[in-house]
């Protein structure tokens, strides 16, 4: 399945998703306010104030954030685990965030905003 998938995104690349780098905080918190941040088993708020809020497979998370250098900014929690901070990259693609570690050079991770 997954080379059928990937056979057709070669064939007929307007499929793929455009997605868009958020360079800009104001734009960063217009997306997120009022909404949470959802993927298969996550729930977050990345709230106005500066923090974040949810819960991931079942446990808290916490954590804060700020907007620096075109980057979104955390440190994190899930539960007792500390996550620690990073620099994260922001694209969008419609309704999709993506967040991908290591000022855009690591591992995504894609939420819907709900």
């Amino acid at each position: 399945m997954r080379a059928v998938l990937t056979l057709v995104l070669i064939l007929f690349p307007s499929l793929a998703p455009a997605f868009e780098p958020v360079r800009d905080g104001g734009q960063f918190r217009q997306l997120v306010e009022g909404h949470a941040l959802t993927r298969l088993g996550i729930r977050l708020e990345v709230r106005a104030d500066g923090l974040i809020t949810g819960r991931g497979m079942g446990r808290p998370v916490s954590g804060e954030w700020q907007w620096r250098d075109g980057y979104f900014c955390r440190t994190l929690y899930w539960g007792d685990t500390d996550l620690g901070a990073d620099c994260q990259a922001v694209l969008r693609d419609g309704d999709e965030l993506r967040f991908v570690t290591e000022r855009g050079a690591g591992i995504h991770a894609d939420f819907r905003l709900r």
